[in-house]
């Protein structure tokens, strides 16, 4: 097994063993990021329909176009800032954060810290 397979399974054990303590209600959704190595992507999940209710990414025209590029820390705000003010429309203030097995740090916590500062409570 190489190294990329090995961190791969590695993040994969730690979210499941995440995704058992955190899930998405009516009242409280899921905040889940993803990050890859150009792009970093933020949706809220009701868990138990399992619908999206707001997604947010650096594909999206609103922040594809204010950030020059986008896999870095300045992306990642961008994406927080953007996915609170979805979610403050559709009247959604609380979520809980899902760091989807990925280190919070970084453009994770960029993006998280965004977003509290942008009104959403996590």
């Amino acid at each position: 097994m190489d190294i990329a397979q090995s961190r791969r399974l590695a993040r994969l054990k730690r979210q499941a063993r995440v995704r058992k303590k955190v899930i998405g209600t009516p009242g409280r959704p899921r905040l889940s990021v993803f990050r890859s190595a150009g792009h970093i992507y933020a949706q809220i999940i009701e868990d138990t329909s399992g619908h999206t209710l707001v997604a947010a990414s650096t594909l999206s025209k609103d922040v594809a176009s204010s950030v020059k590029f986008k896999g870095n820390v300045e992306a990642a705000k961008a994406v927080g800032t953007a996915i609170a003010k979805q979610a403050l429309a559709r009247n959604i203030d609380t979520v809980v954060f899902d760091r989807n097995g990925f280190l919070y740090q970084g453009r994770v916590q960029a993006l998280a810290d965004a977003a509290r500062e942008a009104g959403l409570k996590l």
